[in-house]
């Protein structure tokens, strides 16, 4: 069986890399610290690939994994791996207007515990960009499905800069219907599956700051690169990265499958992810040194990125147990 990348995938990468680097600098990322319309200009060009959140999430990953690369802020994640999937599944009026880029989505599901499985808590939480987006879906236990547009919000500060989360209100007065149970889990997967494909993008970008760094780093008159303990651990991180760059790959092929394999494939993709990211930050500004450290080297908005993403739809050890269950 050939897994390499069809042209159309190769198109897909491509696109995605070119169109990253020159409209997501990281003075894109600092100016959203302080004004989150600081990344209006990027979702002009981003709205044109909203249809890959209605399409095969391979494809959808091999672009999210270089929005990842550039830690992009803005609401396409959450209306392209959320809200667009969820409106697929439901029949919702609104998919068109959203694939078209002319409207804006998140999806809110879990409860106080953040655990994303239907409930009847009165406050949703960690609900991505809930106010730059024009309709909020709530799920509720049943499963039940409320759309809103203007509900009320709180937002909750994190270490992540480039990702804004909220708590969202259940008010007594939206209109819930009924869905199906294994559409919610089979959007929640996909997210995950999706998620786990930009945590690939920002360690690998966390490793090549670091790997070059160590080339250009002299001490005792020679690249820091050139010690056995840095070696080691460039070797590591880069071995965490292309172990998740598979299972990510894996995964999203078992998804777009219906695979019976997919609800294991998906808990080790976000595990292998986590690990590879947490371990790039780690490493990446042990190697840096002091200068890791600073507000202006560019490090810290990537290292902030992979950490809450690693926090985000469940840590590894949640996705670690949750195979545990499934093997015992």
């Amino acid at each position: 069986m050939d897994f390499s990348l069809t042209g159309h995938q190769q198109l897909v990468q491509e696109t995605a890399r070119q169109l990253f680097t020159r409209e997501c600098p990281t003075t894109l990322l600092r100016g959203h610290i302080e004004d989150p319309a600081a990344s209006d200009p990027l979702w002009r060009h981003l709205r044109e690939f909203t249809p890959l959140g209605d399409g095969p999430l391979t494809d959808l990953c091999l672009f999210l994994e270089e929005a990842g690369h550039v830690a992009a802020p803005g609401p396409f994640f959450a209306t392209t791996a959320l809200f667009a999937p969820l409106l697929a599944a439901t029949g919702d009026e609104r998919l068109a207007a959203t694939l078209a880029g002319d409207t804006t989505g998140t999806v809110a599901i879990a409860g106080t515990d953040g655990i994303w499985l239907p409930n009847n808590d009165p406050v949703k939480t960690f609900v991505p960009e809930a106010d730059r987006v024009d309709w909020v879906a709530i799920v509720a236990d049943g499963p039940v499905l409320g759309v809103v547009d203007s509900p009320t919000i709180r937002q909750v500060h994190t270490v992540d800069t480039t990702r804004r989360f909220f708590e969202v209100d259940v008010e007594p007065d939206v209109a819930f219907r009924a869905i199906d149970a294994d559409a919610v889990e089979a959007i929640v997967q996909r997210a995950t599956v999706a998620l786990a494909a930009e945590m690939v993008g920002t360690a690998r970008r966390l490793f090549e700051l670091t790997l070059q760094y160590a080339k250009e780093r002299v001490q005792f008159d020679v690249p820091i690169g050139s010690f056995q303990a840095i070696q080691h651990k460039l070797a590591d991180m880069a071995l965490d990265l292309e172990r998740a760059t598979s299972a990510v790959q894996y995964a999203a092929m078992t998804v777009d499958a219906k695979d019976a394999d997919r609800t294991r494939a998906v808990h080790v993709a976000k595990a292998a992810a986590g690990a590879a990211a947490k371990r790039a930050a780690k490493d990446g500004i042990q190697i840096h040194g002091g200068i890791g450290y600073t507000w202006e080297h560019d490090l810290h908005l990537f290292i902030r990125r992979a950490y809450a993403s690693e926090y985000w739809l469940g840590s590894s050890e949640w996705h670690r147990d949750r195979l545990a269950d499934l093997l015992f």
